[in-house]
């Protein structure tokens, strides 16, 4: 089997309500979607959200790597599913310069990297959590669920903050993220109302989005701490996390890194300065479903807790993916995602995967990603396409 045409197009995904934290606030989101077609017909669909804040790459330059990239040359053809992900995994896009972290265009890899493995899944029969048991069987470990996160984004005003954790509480999210940071916005005052509603057995930790500078950081966690935070995500900007090792040492909190954990170059610095605790891996930020699991086998082997996050306006495709992740994976300390219909106005595929009530979702069954593209969908939310085969 051989990949004869690939396809990217940018759609623009409309979001249900205005999304805010510290570092950006938007209304509807550019994704990149990258269409494989097989010489025996088989289609594969992938995703990237691609965020300049994160990863350094816009939407423009998401499909510009794609199509500087000499991708004839590595998508040789593949007899079988194990040949495919060898080439999945083989896949590079044309480097960057001064990318020091090898991270820019991961959110573009990643809608190619899915897209193939989508085709070739649904070619040789295979899920794509089937990926995970085959290049790392030490994590893996299949879940017929999987249990999400709830999460509280900028809800500031006194009926707004209770409303939020109210809805927490009543949809029974085993844990809630809630986003600090965000300016004008009193931390403390919020964190007590929201625990006091959710009582103080329910998990809770925050993210701050990179929203505070070096001098502030410790004493902003420590005055979170009396409301039993299990972790604090991403306190400072990338370029100021060398601070974080002093700042591990003055406060009880878990240290997670997310903006500054997109690639394994990130990983290993990470580990050298002793700069976190725990990881946030996202498909997309991440580079795809492979690099996402070395990151994982890498966290497992130094001892650092892991847990899998999603893009804000991701659709349906990363959903998918993610699901297919967290049900093959081992010990995921918390799961993000599969926010679909409460977010974002096209899913894009179907059937719908939202999470239920509690959180909870179950293991997709079908080869590949195990959704179907919504191919009227897609032809709606598609601002243009790009063939990327000559």
């Amino acid at each position: 089997m051989k990949v004869t045409e690939l396809t990217a197009y940018q759609v623009r995904i409309p979001l249900r309500k205005t999304i805010r934290h510290a570092s950006h606030t938007r209304d509807s989101t550019d994704n990149v979607v990258v269409r494989c077609l097989l010489d025996d017909g088989t289609e594969g669909f992938g995703e990237g959200v691609p965020r300049e804040y994160v990863t350094g790459e816009t939407i423009d330059q998401s499909i510009q790597f794609l199509r500087d990239s000499d991708l004839a040359g590595q998508l040789e053809p593949c007899p079988d599913y194990s040949h495919a992900l060898a080439v999945a995994e083989r896949l590079r896009l044309k480097p960057v310069p001064g990318d020091d972290r090898n991270c820019r265009g991961n959110a573009a890899r990643c809608a190619l990297e899915l897209a193939l493995l989508d085709a070739y899944g649904r070619r040789f029969r295979e899920s794509l959590s089937a990926v995970t048991k085959r290049l790392a069987p030490e994590l893996y470990q299949f879940h017929p669920w999987v249990r999400y996160s709830g999460v509280i984004l900028s809800a500031s005003t006194w009926f707004k903050v209770r409303l939020a954790a109210w809805r927490i509480r009543i949809y029974r999210f085993p844990d809630v993220k809630v986003k600090v940071g965000i300016p004008g916005q009193d931390d403390v005052y919020r964190l007590k109302n929201i625990r006091l509603r959710l009582g103080w057995k329910k998990d809770l930790r925050v993210d701050a989005n990179e929203a505070w500078s070096r001098a502030e950081a410790a004493d902003r966690i420590r005055a979170l701490e009396p409301f039993r935070i299990s972790a604090v995500e991403q306190p400072v900007p990338h370029a100021d996390v060398d601070i974080l090792r002093d700042v591990r040492q003055k406060v009880r909190v878990p240290i997670m890194l997310d903006e500054s954990l997109c690639s394994m170059v990130d990983a290993e610095r990470a580990l050298e300065q002793e700069s976190c605790d725990l990881y946030n891996l996202r498909l997309s930020k991440c580079g795809g479903f492979i690099p996402t699991l070395r990151l994982a086998q890498f966290a497992a082997k130094h001892g650092r807790g892991y847990q899998l996050g999603c893009q804000v306006g991701e659709t349906a495709l990363l959903s998918a993916a993610g699901r297919q992740f967290a049900t093959s994976v081992a010990q995921l300390r918390y799961v993000e995602g599969s926010y679909d219909r409460h977010l974002v106005r096209e899913t894009l595929a179907k059937p719908d995967i939202t999470f239920r009530w509690g959180g909870w979702a179950p293991a997709l069954d079908g080869a590949g990603l195990g959704i179907t593209v919504d191919k009227k969908a897609l032809e709606r939310t598609a601002i243009r396409q790009v063939q990327l085969l000559a």
